[in-house]
């Protein structure tokens, strides 16, 4: 898939003034072997727990994008090494995490996208707490299951549509 963020910006100024195409805040940093990525999303909200991470990514990714609202901590890691190779495995295009990563140098070995706040060398919490395929808030703009999630090294921009 052969997109620029900035263009599809320049494309779809109408989408951008009313609010069906949103630009995520200039605040990640970009992971993995793919700098460009897009798919429909697949959400999470969690919080210092990564047990849903693990099990929607254990699940066929089929070409989404899994997009982890964990409440901007910066207090542990939701996704590690392990995590993004079974992302890999099972075909996610990409992930975007309102939190941190770890085990950074192996994630940017893995055939994915991945975009975080920051790195933090603790792990999660494991009890299981949180909830799947809901409207989340990922850094001030809403994400809702089947939006269209477009990123480059340019910034992430999230479409209530295909813009391809």
């Amino acid at each position: 898939m052969q997109f620029a963020t900035c263009d599809l910006c320049d494309a779809n100024e109408a989408k951008l003034a009313d609010g069906s195409l949103a630009i995520l805040p200039p605040v990640f940093l970009s992971f993995g072997k793919r700098s460009r990525f897009a798919g429909p999303a697949a959400t999470l909200k969690v919080f210092e727990d990564n047990v849903l991470v693990r099990a929607a990514l254990e699940t066929p990714g089929a070409g989404r994008v899994l997009v982890v609202d964990g409440g901007g901590s910066l207090r542990c890691a939701l996704v590690g090494g392990n995590l993004g190779v079974l992302a890999e495995k099972n075909g996610w295009a990409g992930i975007v995490v309102y939190g941190c990563i770890r085990d950074s140098q192996e994630l940017d070995a893995c055939d994915i996208g991945l975009r975080a706040l920051a790195v933090h060398p603790q792990r999660s919490i494991r009890k299981g707490v949180g909830e799947a395929e809901l409207r989340v808030s990922i850094a001030g703009i809403t994400v809702y299951p089947g939006d269209w999630v477009y990123a480059d090294a340019d910034g992430v921009l999230i479409s209530r549509t295909d813009l391809n």
